[in-house]
């Protein structure tokens, strides 16, 4: 029964991806030097986003903040987001700070940078703004975990009660009533805080009416408003089911009861990752059979932890069998639609190891294998609780024929002294059991041992717990970028971009103590192939800042094949060094030779291998 423990948590929460919106492009490029002031700001995503009311904030070489158009997206792309700029921009560096909510409901942000005419010579410290509150995001958090939690003990508990049948159903009605109330405060949390989470901002912009407003016209608020409306219908369902028990049938119960939980896990899967990346219709059927699986599962192991408490003996040798063939096809379900969704969003198995999303995995795969222990235990109780059921119905004998008018007792007689039927008074003398005070046991009854009940308990209390655990770190991992659309961000290139270019960082140290004495060197060189090439030199102090120095110098060697050194002849650009016109005539293993002079008498040089391509 409990072997779903293995597979339902080892695939129950890998997000179905591509999840998040990584950044593809952007235009200008990020550090580049354009000779006139572009009219726009473009950037190109993975997949669709939102847009919102400050996407953009873009600030000039004096970190003021520079007056930009609205929003909006890009020759009507979903993927792309665009913002106007003022007709006429000054001479220097601009930071573009970006934020827009993806496809799957997730913001995402970030940084860069370009320049006009020249980079500045100093930076500064820019406030960019806000980027995430940690007090809003743990509180979204925290109320997406319980609205999981929540909704997996509602679906789980109403399918226990209406599959497994258990005689005494009263236990249940609180679980149910609390799963419903969590799922009602949870969602409520979640629609008031999605403008704050979106924008990044703190718990008191939730109480903004035109935040809120625009919540309620986006696809996760709506998603959000549909999920309130399918609790109030199900709490219609489960009243009149309560009230009306002996005349409900029990498949329009389970008819109904299904179409609801369906209902409720479209919520999730409309508005989430299913909803973005590859396969969109194939991942949402998959998300929501696989939510509706693990709500069966989850929950109804804490209904069985509730009915071991409380239920008779004879009770569980029936409810507990059920409850197993019910995880034995969930588990399948989540077999199934868990590797499917841990293919979308892991693409490769090198990225377990080399991103956040397949350490995450990794993390949630070791507490599957301490909850795989406990299964194993607990598999050991089940199969004893349903063993004497089992075994009373292989030992109860055919009924004998009687001849017409026979005396009820006939039978006994002609089998003889000491042929009763299993369960009476003489067979329990001879395997030494006390009789039931209340007269002879039927099959089955009173046949669960206290001890094995006991253990089966605690070690179903331990998987709820354990599960708990592993569910929380399922949360995590579906606010993480998954891995697929990290590579996918990384592979394609970006749109209109210069040919490739190699990046080099030289860190020198001339044994002075001011700022300029010590630092690093980031020489760009562009394309990095036989031919013409372009060398940039920018050139960072100790204090990560940008410093004016006297003289940069580069030269290549090649030395397989003794050429060089071979000048770059950089020339001071007012805050940087650069030329257009190395060439390097062969294809190989350069060595670049960087030489900074920080004043007449203080310099040093530092060599790194560079690539040439044909």
């Amino acid at each position: 029964m409990l072997l779903g423990t293995v597979l339902v948590l080892l695939l129950a929460g890998a997000a179905p991806a591509s999840a998040h919106a990584a950044l593809r492009s952007t235009d200008p490029d990020d550090g580049s030097v354009v000779q006139r002031a572009p009219r726009h700001v473009t950037l190109t995503f993975t997949e669709s986003v939102g847009l919102l009311d400050d996407s953009f904030r873009v600030f000039g070489p004096d970190q003021r903040r520079v007056h930009t158009g609205e929003a909006t997206h890009a020759d009507g792309r979903s993927d792309t987001a665009r913002i106007g700029l003022p007709g006429k921009l000054a001479e220097g560096t601009y930071t573009v700070a970006w934020r827009v909510v993806s496809a799957d409901s997730h913001p995402v942000s970030g940084a860069f940078s370009f320049s006009v005419g020249k980079r500045s010579a100093t930076t500064g410290q820019i406030d960019t703004g806000p980027t995430e509150d940690p007090l809003t995001r743990g509180l979204y958090d925290a109320a997406r975990y319980l609205a999981y939690l929540a909704a997996a003990l509602l679906v789980g508990t109403a399918a226990f009660a209406l599959l497994c049948r258990p005689a005494h159903a009263s236990p249940l009605r609180r679980p149910l009533v609390a799963a419903w109330w969590t799922l009602l405060g949870s969602t409520a949390v979640l629609l008031l805080l999605r403008a704050p989470y979106e924008a990044g901002t703190g718990p008191a912009a939730a109480f903004d009416a035109s935040a809120l407003g625009r919540t309620l016209t986006g696809r996760p608020g709506l998603a959000l408003l549909a999920r309130l409306l399918v609790l109030l219908l199900t709490a219609a369902f489960l009243i009149g089911l309560s009230r009306r028990r002996d005349t409900v049938k029990r498949p329009v119960a389970l008819a109904i009861g299904t179409a609801l939980a369906t209902a409720l896990a479209l919520t999730w899967a409309a508005a989430e990752h299913a909803s973005a990346g590859i396969q969109v219709p194939a991942a949402m059927t998959s998300s929501v059979v696989h939510l509706l699986a693990t709500g069966v599962w989850l929950g109804g192991l804490v209904a069985l932890l509730l009915t071991l408490r409380r239920s008779s003996g004879d009770d569980l040798v029936e409810v507990v069998p059920r409850f197993s063939r019910i995880a034995f096809a969930s588990v399948t379900v989540l077999a199934v639609t868990g590797f499917y969704q841990s293919w979308r969003g892991l693409g490769s198995l090198s990225a377990l190891s080399g991103t956040s999303y397949g350490r995450l995995l990794l993390a949630k795969l070791a507490g599957v294998a301490v909850l795989l222990l406990v299964a194993g235990y607990s598999r050991r109780w089940t199969a004893r609780i349903a063993a004497p059921a089992v075994a009373a119905r292989a030992a109860v004998p055919a009924p004998v024929p009687q001849p017409v008018g026979a005396p009820a007792g006939g039978r006994e007689a002609a089998e003889g002294p000491g042929t009763g039927e299993p369960g009476t008074s003489e067979e329990a003398e001879s395997r030494g059991e006390p009789e039931s005070p209340d007269g002879p046991a039927g099959p089955g009854a009173g046949s669960v041992d206290p001890g094995i009940r006991r253990r089966l308990r605690r070690s179903v209390l331990v998987e709820v717990a354990v599960a708990a655990v592993v569910l929380m770190i399922t949360t995590v991992l579906t606010g993480t970028l998954p891995s697929r659309a990290q590579a996918e961000a990384a592979q394609q290139a970006p749109v209109g971009a210069l040919p490739p270019t190699t990046e080099i960082t030289v860190p020198f140290d001339t044994g002075t103590d001011s700022v300029t004495g010590s630092g690093k060197v980031q020489v760009t060189l562009d394309p990095a192939r036989v031919g013409e090439n372009g060398v940039q030199a920018v050139v960072y102090g100790s204090d990560t800042g940008l410093v004016v120095i006297p003289e940069v110098r580069v030269t290549f060697t090649l030395p397989s094949r003794k050429i060089g050194p071979i000048d770059a002849e950089l020339a001071d650009r007012g805050g940087y060094w650069s030329t257009n016109s190395v060439n390097l005539p062969l294809a190989g293993n350069w060595t670049m030779k960087t030489t900074v002079r920080v004043s007449d008498v203080d310099q040093v040089s530092v060599e790194r291998r560079v690539r040439v391509e044909p």
